[in-house]
């Protein structure tokens, strides 16, 4: 599996954007209606976050398999101010801005692999994976 897709990221309406490609690539897996809602919430919080805190970035989005298992990947790449704790960033509750603080954490639990990395002052990648049931 190879299918690959970039979504740049920049205003409110690139997040939808990005939520319906990753809908349409998700769609030929064994994936329920309802997990793909999960894929598309996890993409609008990551994606959200790109808008908010670092005004541009990229949603890449590829189909992978490990075996016999078929999965999309979704990888949140930006350059933006970075993030200082990650481990404060990834409590309930925890935001810099006026949200309920769920974006992330609630990427993590939606997802069933999940993994950031940021440096501050060179940006944050954030990579996702659901696999098939």
């Amino acid at each position: 599996m190879s299918a690959e897709l970039v979504v740049q990221i920049r205003v409110d309406a690139d997040v939808l954007l990005a939520r319906q490609k990753a809908r349409e690539m998700a769609k030929p897996l064994r994936f329920s209606a309802s997990e793909l809602t999960l894929i598309a919430t996890a993409i609008s919080e990551v994606a959200r976050n790109i808008v908010t805190y670092a005004k541009r970035g990229q949603i890449m989005l590829r189909l992978v398999s490990r075996g016999r298992r078929r999965g999309i990947r979704v990888v949140a790449q930006d350059e933006g101010p970075g993030i200082a704790d990650i481990n404060r960033a990834m409590e309930d509750g925890f935001s810099t801005s006026s949200s309920l603080g769920l974006g992330l954490p609630g990427s993590k639990r939606l997802m069933d692999e999940f993994d950031i990395v940021s440096a501050l002052g060179k940006g944050t990648t954030v990579t996702m994976t659901k696999w098939e049931r």
